[in-house]
């Protein structure tokens, strides 16, 4: 399986989302996290350091990036590995390939229109803040 990954970057509270205007297919001219492919000779959390570096500018002292969830696509053998993490402080974007913009977090997530994924950003996005409010206790959501 290829393994790719997602990363959800919040601001500190919680109320927007960085995410990229993809310039390329899939999903061109659509909303999506920023990421990447995890390459051979790297981690996992190597990979989303570097592709979050890559992508933005936002280096490692400016985020704690957690492991959160693997959403797995057997027939299209791709390991999709979600990150997050909340920005300690402001930063500078960078802009690699693809135009970034910060995201109000709200109903608007749920437009296939507009946000790739197929209403996996609502999803991930919702599942993290659970995890955030509640810690393990998932049913409380």
């Amino acid at each position: 399986m290829q393994k790719l990954n997602l990363i959800v970057v919040f601001d500190k509270k919680l109320e927007k989302g960085l995410f990229c205007i993809r310039a390329k297919e899939p999903y061109k001219g659509m909303y999506n996290f920023v990421g990447g492919k995890v390459e051979e000779n790297e981690t996992n959390d190597e990979g989303a350091y570097r592709e979050l570096y890559e992508e933005t500018g936002i280096r490692k002292q400016d985020i704690e990036l957690e492991h959160f969830m693997d959403l797995n696509y057997f027939k299209y053998e791709n390991n999709l590995q979600v990150y997050y993490g909340i920005l300690k402080h402001e930063v500078e974007l960078i802009e690699e390939k693809n135009k970034l913009e910060w995201v109000v977090l709200n109903d608007d997530l749920l437009d296939i229109e507009k946000f790739a994924g197929n209403y996996n950003i609502p999803h991930i996005i919702k599942q993290i803040k659970v995890y955030l409010a509640n810690g393990t206790e998932i049913d409380k959501y």
